[in-house]
């Protein structure tokens, strides 16, 4: 069973400079897709051919001028990967008001904010995969990461809620929640941090980039076409469905 959709897609992943969105990427553009990524202040350090451009996905006017831009030079997007997020950790006492709307703004509006401009063309051509990157902390909570949490929860309303939407015209609407993936973030903690993370996986290890990204690359194909609103945890057992 194949991974990859035929024909050749346009696929745009959000914060795609690294991590796991760059890792989605350069796994598209390796199986033949167009692809383009979006950056806020440094572009992606790849071999692969994609086409980068800088965006910030709460600023809507950047939001439309980078769909122009991947549309000027590789055509409608036909596959959106919302990927983009930042953090602001902290104990709630601690976290100021901007803390966390930030978060919110980025991650879950910024979701909504790509999705609404992606699926016009999608809607027109009947076509259309839109993935969002959540995060098993969006079921299970963390503490220090109150604002984390609530947008990556609240991705999971929004993706049922399109997929409801949009069924009829053949767009699905899905969700990956990754749990401890090995990042530069992963990479920057000390080793007993790290073995703390490990052992609360049943796997018993943390999570490659490339696992994300395949996960990702299937619900963007044709193979997924009867797959929508679902929430698919890539975390080595430590959701379970919760």
């Amino acid at each position: 069973m194949t991974n990859v959709s035929t024909p050749s897609r346009v696929i745009f992943v959000t914060g795609g400079n690294r991590g796991i969105g760059l890792a989605t990427a350069e796994a598209f553009a390796t199986h033949g897709h167009k692809v383009a990524v979006t950056y806020r202040s440094s572009p992606p350090e790849t071999t692969a051919d994609i086409l980068a451009v800088q965006c910030d996905v709460s600023d809507s006017d950047q939001v439309d001028a980078a769909f122009d831009k991947v549309e000027a030079e590789l055509g409608p997007v036909e596959v959106l990967v919302s990927n983009a997020g930042i953090t602001r950790d902290t104990l709630m006492l601690r976290m100021s008001e901007d803390d966390f709307t930030e978060v919110l703004d980025t991650n879950l509006v910024g979701g909504f904010r790509v999705a609404k401009r992606a699926v016009k063309s999608m809607m027109r051509a009947r076509w259309g995969r839109i993935i969002f990157t959540s995060s098993i902390v969006g079921s299970a909570g963390q503490a220090g990461q109150a604002n984390y949490a609530a947008s990556k929860a609240g991705l999971l309303g929004l993706a049922r809620s399109l997929a409801r939407e949009f069924a009829s015209r053949n767009i699905t609407v899905n969700v990956v929640a990754p749990g401890p993936i090995r990042t530069d973030m992963i990479d920057a903690l000390n080793d007993d941090q790290q073995a703390a993370i490990t052992g609360a996986v049943p796997l018993g290890r943390m999570g490659e980039t490339h696992e994300v990204a395949t996960t990702i690359e299937f619900l963007a194909s044709d193979n997924a076409g009867f797959i929508t609103g679902a929430v698919i945890p890539v975390d080595g057992g430590m959701a379970m469905g919760g």
